[in-house]
């Protein structure tokens, strides 16, 4: 019997990023290759990129080289929002044979022949507007937990963001595709679902490859949280002007959904929000706090910032700071700004020295650690169900709460990908909270 052809992927990015990856690499082992680790020799390997993180190429030029280190014959791909974005800058990499954009990504396996290398890195980019056609995906297989994607794309203009340029505009899936992935995935065995998108609170827009929609939000995680089999759902990241009163009322009263909410802030300035282009007021965002806190006071409330944005003076920056420090929130995504080609923000006046911009950062994140710590302190002595993930983390066992509050105990392999109620006891010097498991009474 012949070899089957090895193949390996690295995702760089976002849960959406990943949940792509394991749709492609599913469609590879269907025509017959075989899926291997990243750091395995492998005939191709393919490289899924992102467009937001810091030092993007960077990046990808030393996965690039550590691919070829592997295997200097292996066929190299890059698919992905910087393969839209700069697909050119990318095709001359050297080592890269396919460089492949926002809608050829999952045809990948149409434009791989014989896996000969090319001498020149070869470009199939759509214009942005052709990415207008919805692909579902999930991901599966590595962790105790999937990531669904409802919803791609972004019709918003938030003047930092190259996201719509990358993934085009917001489209959804239908409501019957998005129950078949989550009933797929239960049949799995996997106990969690995250929910994932470009915004997908967004969500019902573009369902019949228009702007018309029968569906909203609210439909969709009324409808999820019947699917029977799913112990737990899990909202990823929502924007506080569409996170609805009805939808913090339909968490707190689910089955399945958890009481875990990530809101993008990106700023505490209301001055900041406007130049950003950003859809609301900080009014609006303490309003979305306290009507969690009013339904879950246990829930777990996560919140993106960016710092340096351009014309952010030290008093911007310091009225986000003490509107963060004084706002009932579990911890903080910091984000400092980068500029991006092609963006509104790029042209702005007002840049932020860099040092400015990590001084920002730093502080930011140290407020963070005090807000976790804080969640976590008011945690203990609560009653709580945990699942728990795969790894042995040095002779420990991890999981986390249905609020997100990440737990440890010795190492057990009977625990992965379990449900245990237990009692929060203390937190452990690394940060991590200990537990007593409550014995089930039968």
């Amino acid at each position: 019997m012949e070899n089957k052809k090895k193949v390996a992927f690295y995702t760089l990015g976002c849960k959406l990023n990943f949940s792509e990856t394991s749709t492609i690499a599913r469609n590879f082992q269907d025509e017959g290759f075989e899926r291997v680790d990243f750091e395995e020799i492998a005939d191709m390997y393919v490289i899924n990129t992102c467009s937001v993180t810091e030092n993007a190429d960077k990046q990808f030029k030393q996965i690039v080289k550590k691919a070829m280190k592997l295997n200097d014959k292996a066929f190299v791909a890059a698919v992905g929002c910087y393969a839209q974005l700069k697909p050119e800058d990318l095709a001359a990499v050297d080592g890269v044979d396919l460089v492949l954009g926002a809608t050829e990504k999952f045809k990948i396996t149409d434009y791989i022949n014989d896996l000969a290398k090319n001498d020149m890195g070869e470009v199939h980019s759509c214009e942005i507007e052709d990415a207008d056609f919805y692909v579902g995906s999930y991901s599966i297989g590595d962790r105790t937990r999937a990531f669904l994607k409802v919803q791609d794309g972004c019709d918003y203009k938030c003047t930092y963001c190259t996201i719509p340029l990358a993934r085009g505009i917001s489209r959804s899936d239908t409501m019957e595709g998005v129950l078949k992935n989550a009933k797929e995935i239960s049949s799995r065995g996997i106990k969690e679902i995250v929910l994932t998108g470009v915004n997908i609170g967004d969500y019902g827009k573009g369902e019949f490859g228009n702007k018309k929609h029968e569906h909203t939000f609210l439909d969709l995680v009324t409808e999820l949280d019947k699917v029977e089999g799913i112990e737990r759902l899990r909202i990823s990241s929502i924007e506080p002007n569409l996170l609805k009163n009805e939808t913090i009322d339909l968490v707190s009263k689910s089955r399945a959904f958890v009481p875990h909410f990530h809101i993008p802030l990106q700023s505490g300035s209301n001055y900041i929000l406007k130049k950003m282009k950003r859809r609301y007021m900080k009014e609006l965002y303490v309003d979305r706090v306290s009507k969690i806190r009013e339904v879950m006071p246990h829930a777990c409330i996560g919140v993106d910032v960016i710092v340096g944005f351009p014309g952010e003076t030290e008093e911007h920056f310091l009225e986000t700071y003490n509107f963060l420090n004084e706002l009932d929130i579990s911890y903080l995504h910091v984000f400092t700004y980068s500029e991006r080609d092609n963006t509104e923000a790029a042209e702005m006046d007002g840049v932020v020295a860099s040092n400015v911009r990590s001084k920002r950062s730093k502080m930011l994140r140290g407020l963070s650690v005090k807000k976790r710590r804080a969640f976590y302190e008011n945690q203990i002595g609560t009653k709580r169900t945990v699942l728990f993930e795969s790894e042995n983390k040095e002779g420990y066992i991890h999981g986390f709460t249905e609020n997100y509050v990440k737990v440890k105990t010795p190492w057990n392999p009977e625990f992965v990908n379990t449900l245990h109620d237990v009692q929060l006891t203390k937190i452990d010097e690394d940060g991590m909270v200990r537990f007593d498991f409550l014995e089930v009474t039968v």
